[in-house]
Order: C-alpha cells, then structure tokens, then sequence
C-alpha cells in the first residue's frame, strides 16, 4: 500500500467513525423526542431507556446507518481532494480513476465483511431487547400472532392441524394429527380437544383424545388415549410466529427457523425470506454506495462540496426508498422475497459501474 493509499484510507476511516457517530445520536435524541410521552405515560424509567434500551439500539442503529455513513465520509474525503486540486495532480502524474478506487474499495470491502458478520451474529442478539422493550412501551397495538386455524407438516406424510393457539399457555386447541402411508392413504388420525407443551420433557403432550388406525383392508380401530406424548418435531415457536420474530436470530438460527416453517408447511412466509435475505444483501450497500461515491465526488463542481453533499444524499435517499417500495412485494410473494432483497442493490450496483465507466480517467 502506497503512501497515498494510506493516506486516503487512514482519513475515509476517521470520517466513517466520525459520521457514524454523529448519526447514533442523530437518531437517538430524534427517536427519544417522538417517544418520550410514550416512555413516560407507559411507566418506562430513565434508567431503563438509557441503560438498557439505547445502548441495545445502537447496533441496530449502525447496521442501518453504515451504508451512509461511509457514503457521506467517501463524499467528504474525495470531495475535499477534488476541489483542494488534489485528484487532478494525481491524474497529471498518471494515477486514473480506477487506481485511485483501489483504497476505497479495500477499505469497503473490510466494512462489507465486517457488517455481514455484525448484522449476522450480533445486530439480533440485542434486538431481542429492543423488540421486547418496543412490545412493553412503545407499540400501540399487542403483537400480532398467526394463532387460529394452523396446519403445519410435522414431517412427510404427517400432517397438524390446530384450530387455535394460546402462545402464552403453550396449548393448542381442536388438534387433529394425521399420518398418511403409501401415498395418500390415511393410516392414522388423533383428535383430541387440546395439546400441551411440556417443558421438562420438550414435548407436546395429549391429556386425552381418540386415535384411529385404518388398516389397508378399510377396516378403523379406534382407542382412546390418556396422557400420551406425541413423536413431534414442532415446537412452541412453530406455532405462533410475529412479523418481528427473524430480527431477533442470528443467520444460522434463521436459516434453521425458515426451514422448519417450510417443513411444517406454513404459510405467509414472504416477510420473515426478506428479513432472511436481507442480511445477506444489505452489508453489500457499503460497497456500492463507494463505487457511487468516488466518482461522483472527484469531479469539481460549482458550488463546491455542499452541491456533492446534496447530490449524495438524494442518492442514498433514492436508494433506501427503493429498497423500502419494492419490500411489500417480497411480503405478499408477489415477487420472490430473494429477488426483492437483492433488487435495489443490482440496480444502484449497475448504476455505479456505469457511472465510474463514464467518469474522466
């Protein structure tokens, strides 16, 4: 790395700290000014809100910010060379604009990798405190539940139905479990007015209920059951699940979560995929909006930096709006949710090789 290289990365560093900052408490007195009745009217100390709430916040908080603040540090930094005369010298001396990324993109891809790993493994353990301390204080309505009429595949040919849920109690009403053979020959069928959660055993349990076996020949036996513990790979969460529910797991609990879900045959899965794939493809705006940030700032124009600044802005503006328009898509399915998480960052990915294709070398 080239003194130059040091240089450029050593001062876009300072200023993505600095602009990262300024934003977490740009956002923390913004948020606590609209909440603050709330905080006081729902019995909320300060101890709590301070202590506990923001400091939890605050990574949630740079997860979203991030992308931005290296944009606004990009624009600051480049900006500052271009109108100090400083990339033309660079250019006369016959370093172009694609050596002159070299430091920039190094640097982005550090805080790209960093951000996966951060939004993977550390952005939901601490937003278990900020879901809940929201649920307690701050949300208007109770959370929301999938709690009546349920089907959920146990397992290939095993298949439960639940007419409602009580997720606070763990019991499940009007169950009825079937198990198919041979195709769609029901071989098996278990009514019974409630199911159980067991916590000890980690297991659903039936107080009582009937069970019928239907032999190939057509013929049905029936017995009645007492206290059985059901063979069910399915647990509590299977069962009740919220809007909220995948911000809360790391990527490997996520993964685990949906793939249970699509095993149980449940259905409204499109906004829990978007919140999946969405921690794959968001680190990734750190990257593009440096590939649009470079070329956009080494150009000098009347105004000087404030005119970049606003231009920037309205990018990073452009960019978070299309994001937040195409994701009600994703949640309906009316496009595949994998598409919709990577859409808005493969089109201002395009949009950024153009631009530093055009720009003067």
């Amino acid at each position: 790395m080239t003194l130059i290289d040091r240089h450029i990365v050593r001062r876009l560093l300072l200023g993505y700290l600095f602009f990262t900052g300024a934003l977490i408490v740009f956002f923390i007195v913004l948020h606590y000014v609209e909440y603050i009745d709330d905080f006081m009217d729902r019995g909320a100390s300060m101890r709590e809100v301070f202590l506990v709430y923001y400091p939890s916040y605050i990574p949630e908080i740079v997860r979203l910010t991030s992308p931005l603040a290296l944009f606004l540090a990009c624009l600051y930094v480049t900006g500052r060379m271009a109108q100090g005369l400083e990339i033309v010298a660079l250019q006369m001396s016959g370093v172009s604009l694609y050596r002159l990324l070299r430091p920039y993109v190094a640097l982005a891809l550090v805080v790209t990798g960093f951000m996966f790993w951060f939004n993977g493994w550390v952005v939901p353990v601490t937003n278990r405190t900020v879901v809940a301390f929201d649920e307690k204080y701050l949300s208007k309505t109770p959370r929301q539940f999938d709690l009546s009429h349920l089907h959920r595949q146990a397992r290939p040919g095993q298949f439960l139905s639940v007419g409602y849920y009580d997720h606070e109690r763990r019991i499940a009403y009007r169950i009825a479990l079937q198990q198919f053979a041979e195709g769609r020959r029901l071989a098996y069928r278990l009514d019974a007015p409630r199911m159980e959660w067991n916590d000890s055993l980690q297991a659903w349990e039936v107080p009582e209920g009937i069970a019928r076996h239907f032999e190939p020949d057509g013929r049905e036996v029936r017995r009645p059951v007492r206290r059985q513990q059901l063979d069910l790979p399915l647990y509590p969460r299977d069962l009740a699940r919220t809007e909220r529910e995948v911000e809360a797991m790391t990527l490997p609990d996520a993964a685990a979560h949906l793939a249970a879900l699509r095993r149980s045959g449940a259905g409204h899965l499109g906004r829990p995929l978007v919140a999946y794939y969405s921690k794959f493809a968001y680190p990734f705006a750190n990257l593009i909006l440096v590939l649009i940030g470079v070329p956009l700032a080494s150009v000098r124009r009347r105004g000087g930096q404030a005119i970049q600044i606003g231009i920037g802005l309205g990018v990073a503006f452009a960019y978070l709006a299309l994001q937040k328009l195409i994701e009600p898509f994703g949640y309906t399915e009316t496009l595949p949710p994998l598409l919709v998480a990577w859409l808005p960052h493969l089109v201002f990915l395009a949009g950024a090789l153009v631009l530093v294709a055009r720009t003067r070398t």
